[in-house]
């Protein structure tokens, strides 16, 4: 058996973070590039995203103004779009993009979006592994490599990666969804959504490269503590 200090395997953990930072990093020079480029309707990303949710004939969520840079979301329990100080009054080609990927989300709520549904019914599990699965191994280390305790923390490490599976159509489908809103709306011209698409892309690939290190992170601990001599 391997020292418990030592981690023939910890490479991987490395490669999963050298994914996810590659992946933040082309999504802000992505923003950035296309955040230079204002639209030629010179309307705000928030002013798109009151015109989509009005033709979608959704009246319930409200637009805010929230703090910070790419913090971006839609949430379905309050019924809130809420857009950052970087995207909100931007009327650059990049931040009505993103705009519309949260309205994107609001059109799935409103649709009863199923994968989104599946989403939000995984979250408390998904809390609890999370919680709990580092310190259900360490525990069954502690105890003489108990396999049962060890296993039971690889499984609970298992439903994030479900979640983050679960993720990837939810935020496919809202990119998919603004890019197609805004190429049949007037408030982009045709010579513009093509940066939208490549903003929306690289905001995408964060969430693939989410799930790929979550993966090389769990396949790090099936190997650590599976199919091994004591």
């Amino acid at each position: 058996m391997f020292p418990f200090f030592f981690d023939p395997y910890y490479f991987l953990v490395i490669i999963g973070l050298l994914i996810t930072g590659w992946a933040a990093i082309n999504v802000k020079s992505t923003f950035a590039r296309y955040d230079k480029v204002r639209s030629h309707k010179n309307i705000t990303a928030r002013e798109a995203a009151e015109y989509i949710l009005e033709h979608a004939g959704i009246h319930d969520v409200e637009v805010r103004q929230i703090s910070g840079n790419l913090t971006d979301n839609y949430n379905g329990r309050d019924k809130t779009l809420n857009l950052s100080d970087s995207t909100a009054n931007s009327t650059s080609v990049a931040a009505i993009g993103v705009a519309a990927h949260e309205v994107g989300h609001a059109i799935q709520d409103a649709h009863n979006y199923q994968p989104m549904r599946l989403r939000a019914g995984l979250v408390p599990v998904v809390n609890l592994g999370s919680t709990l699965a580092m310190p259900l191994i360490l525990i069954g280390i502690i105890l003489g490599m108990n396999q049962t305790l060890i296993y039971a923390g690889i499984w609970a490490f298992a439903a994030v990666v479900l979640f983050q599976l679960v993720t990837l159509p939810v935020e496919f489908n809202a990119s998919n969804r603004a890019i197609a809103i805004l190429g049949e709306s007037a408030l982009l011209d045709s010579t513009e959504i093509p940066a939208v698409k490549k903003v929306l892309r690289a905001a995408a690939l964060t969430y693939v490269a989410a799930v790929l290190s979550t993966l090389l992170q769990l396949l790090r601990l099936v190997l650590l503590f599976t199919n091994r001599d004591d």
